[in-house]
């Protein structure tokens, strides 16, 4: 049968109030159209459903039978409709992020607790992962949101700035370089270095040779993690160098940063997604919720 729903909701209203002309106002239609969608029903189906008379509308047999059933039916389906609606539309549920170990020890936790204080029908799910391995995550779907610094583009995965700051040298109380107000590259030479492998040191040296040709950066060491670097400054075999997000971890050590300039060089973080995807309203409310409190601390922007 070639049944539309216009023409079962036409019936109903008829059947729910014996009349065609009520029915016809209470869907917002002509008598007319609301006759001929009862006409078309009926042919549908091969049936007589509804005997007219000058005076009033009688259900036949078969309407009779109908119109119980179709109550009920539509009853089902229009709250489905709307849970449908409802669920596209709510901030419940999860938010699966995944971001590189050190915005997961420093940054995340504290915004991701204040969320779920202002958001209580959702969660979020941290996934700390090497920083190499963000994009993957997302690009898998195991993850709806993947943050970490800026990567080379993709085609199959969407990046958007959310930060970015400069950088910052780590040193330990006492140190000579505490003693300055400020804080250049070249104030670095006398010291060992240690940076982080992989990206971080290399695209630092990019940028300081695009920004100075003329200086040359080569750390004295470089290791895997933050807190193995950290720890190697707290005793005292060199200088390290982060961005300000990782300030709570450099304070749990007893350490002190303070910005580098003459060149200023900065690193961005970016959202990652998956192109195509369009976010939950949840996930979309948590982003909306961090960028500025991220972007509000000192030296982020």
């Amino acid at each position: 049968m070639n049944v539309t729903l216009r023409q079962l909701r036409a019936f109903l209203a008829v059947a729910r109030t014996g009349s065609f002309t009520l029915a016809a106002e209470s869907l917002y239609i002509s008598q007319s159209a609301l006759s001929g969608l009862v006409k078309e029903l009926e042919q549908s189906m091969g049936v007589r459903l509804i005997d007219r008379s000058t005076r009033r509308v009688h259900l036949t047999e078969a309407g009779e039978r109908l119109s119980p059933m179709l109550e009920t039916v539509l009853h089902d389906l229009d709250e489905v409709l709307h849970r449908a609606v409802d669920d596209s539309t709510s901030q419940k549920g999860v938010v699966r992020v995944a971001v590189s170990q050190l915005l997961a020890s420093t940054l995340m936790p504290d915004l991701i607790a204040r969320f779920q204080a202002e958001h209580p029908g959702g969660s979020v799910k941290l996934v700390d992962v090497p920083v190499e391995d963000v994009m993957a995550r997302v690009f898998s779907g195991e993850v709806d949101i993947g943050i970490g610094p800026e990567r080379e583009p993709n085609s199959d995965i969407t990046s958007a700035h959310l930060f970015d700051g400069p950088f910052m040298a780590v040193y330990p109380p006492g140190h000579p370089l505490a003693a300055q107000e400020s804080l250049r590259w070249t104030d670095l030479k006398p010291y060992p270095v240690i940076g982080l492998q992989g990206q971080f040191t290399e695209r630092l040296a990019q940028d300081l040779r695009a920004a100075d040709p003329h200086f040359q950066f080569v750390p004295s060491t470089e290791v895997a993690y933050m807190s193995t670097a950290l720890s190697m400054v707290q005793a005292g075999l060199g200088v390290a160098l982060c961005i300000p997000y990782a300030a709570p971890l450099v304070t749990l050590y007893g350490l002190s940063m303070m910005p580098l300039g003459q060149p200023e060089v900065r690193r961005s973080f970016e959202v990652f997604t998956r192109r195509g995807r369009s976010l939950s309203p949840l996930a979309q409310a948590f982003l909306d919720d961090i960028g500025p409190k991220i972007r509000g601390m000192p030296y982020l922007g």
